[in-house]
């Protein structure tokens, strides 16, 4: 399930940026590039002379020093080129920095050695945590190489838990805020009445999507998914408890819905399979004050006042926890689980890891290693008395909303749509192998995270463009390849000018 987020949140970069380039107002006033020319946004007819400070016009040769300076400066001043003592003594020589760094070279791999070490010396996981978001401010790529030298270390440092904590010290953890135009928006955090209202306004006007609604569903879902593969049956053949009712519970509810009428049963039997427990107890008919999205699932049954008796009443095959209530599911409700079910399926996806409905430890024990378990903060492996080891799942959203926005900007998709999610939770269980499986993980190993993104955004592509929604043509032949030619690397660009020589008897100089 989604962490909470601070705005110096590590997003991993899916699409490569655009390499250097002169900025287009400047190319006609640089040295040799065919005369002066005023730079664009300005408000003088195209040919004016620029003043100087002195007042009087600058020379062609000044103007285009002038443009070449701005443009050395802004390829050093940003976090995705910035890259320290990187530069090469060329780099350095036509950029104009040779004075202003230490007359040392360092390979990227010595740098990422560097940054361990500083990462080595924090004691606790916000520390590091800061160490990692000033990095990422710093030196983009420097900080993508390390996050991707190890991810499965790093992941609960950049994401869930620890990014939780970043948010509770919020005025500590704040580095700088992120912006950018003419991107595809993912928003969460927001309170249940917002997310849904704003989701429902803007899904439809601009390229966007909640990461708690529809990413935390597509998460969640894969992972059912993968579970079917234990429990041999199909999706509507099982009945579902949720444990809250907010927007990750309507978002996961609402995929499951999709996915038992893309199985074949009707949305009317889908919903009957689906039960949810909020604050005031079972979501039932004729209960006061519901919202449109409880009153969806609202079922015909009399008030039930806990999340016990319900898992009595109702006899789930699946409990799903997304309330964030430490301890949700009791001792009582694990033994009842594992006595209706053979293979009882318990998520609790609530982070961070203090907020779980339950540790693995406690499904595993409880349910005699019958429980297929998965959670949204991780857990280290589980060995039962009986000698049986687990390495719990962890239905983590950083499975899902990188390949997402890989996939929908490589094509040019203008509104994500819930077929993307459902398409993306199809792809993620397809990554699982039945060693995954035996071993209790419910999702691929996050060191494959990078793989599993690809995979999903070229099944994103291909339907894309069979359904008439990508806005890129011609259709790429090769899709695998189109979208893994615009896969982030964090390998240094280099910033050395293009350099070429004529044949010599072209390059003679006439003379009288």
């Amino acid at each position: 399930m989604a962490g909470r987020r601070s705005p110096g949140r590590a997003n991993p970069a899916p699409v490569r940026p655009p390499g250097p380039a002169v900025p287009r107002g400047c190319r006609r006033g640089l040295p040799g590039a065919g005369g002066p020319a005023v730079p664009s946004g300005g408000g003088a007819p195209a040919g004016t002379p620029l003043p100087s400070a002195a007042g009087r016009a600058l020379t062609a040769s000044e103007r285009g020093a002038k443009c070449w300076g701005k443009w050395r400066s802004s390829r050093t001043s940003t976090p995705v080129e910035r890259r320290g003592m990187a530069f090469t003594l060329e780099e350095r020589l036509q950029l104009g920095i040779h004075g202003l760094l230490p007359p040392c070279f360092l390979s990227q791999d010595v740098q990422v050695l560097r940054v361990m070490k500083n990462y080595e010396n924090k004691s606790n996981d916000l520390d590091k945590y800061i160490v990692l978001m000033t990095l990422q401010d710093r030196n983009e790529k420097l900080f993508y190489r390390v996050l991707t030298s190890d991810i499965e270390r790093f992941m609960p440092i950049v994401y869930t838990p620890t990014v939780g904590l970043a948010c509770q010290q919020y005025g500590l953890a704040f580095r700088r805020p992120r912006y950018g135009m003419n991107c595809l928006i993912q928003f969460e955090d927001f309170a249940n009445a917002n997310a849904f209202r704003l989701l429902n306004k803007y899904r439809n006007r601009y390229c966007t999507f909640n990461d708690d609604i529809q990413g935390t569903a597509s998460v969640a879902v894969a992972g059912i998914f993968a579970a079917l593969r234990i429990t041999k049956n199909k999706l509507s053949d099982h009945k579902f408890v949720f444990q809250g009712a907010g927007e990750a519970a309507m978002g996961i509810a609402h995929l499951i819905l999709m996915a038992m009428e893309k199985e074949g049963i009707s949305r009317e039997d889908a919903i009957k399979k689906i039960w949810m427990v909020d604050s005031k107890g079972l979501i039932v008919k004729g209960r006061s004050h519901l919202n449109h999205e409880k009153e969806m699932f609202a079922q015909d049954h009399p008030s039930v006042n806990t999340l016990e008796e319900v898992v009595q009443k109702v006899k789930p095959t699946a409990i799903i926890g997304v309330a964030a209530v430490a301890g949700a599911f009791t001792e009582k409700i694990l033994k009842d689980m594992a006595a209706f079910n053979e293979r009882p399926i318990v998520f609790a996806l609530s982070n961070p890891t203090s907020k779980a409905e339950c540790t693995a430890e406690q499904c595993y024990r409880l349910t005699e290693g019958r429980g297929i378990f998965a959670s949204g903060s991780p857990f280290s492996k589980v060995t039962l008395p009986n000698g049986q080891t687990f390495f719990p799942g962890q239905g983590n959203n950083a499975y899902v909303f990188p390949g997402v926005a890989l996939g929908v900007i490589a094509c040019g998709v203008r509104h994500i749509s819930d077929d993307i999610f459902l398409i993306t939770a199809e792809s993620i269980a397809a990554e699982v192998t039945e060693q995954n499986l035996a071993e209790g993980r419910l999702y691929p190993p996050l060191d494959s995270i990078r793989e599993v993104s690809l995979k999903i955004a070229v099944k994103i592509v291909d339907w894309a463009y069979k359904h008439g929604l990508a806005s890129w043509y011609p259709e790429p032949a090769d899709k695998e390849a189109f979208v893994k030619q615009l896969v982030y690397s964090p390998d240094y660009d280099s910033f050395v000018i293009d350099d070429y020589r004529w044949p010599p008897a072209a390059m003679q100089t006439q003379d009288v």
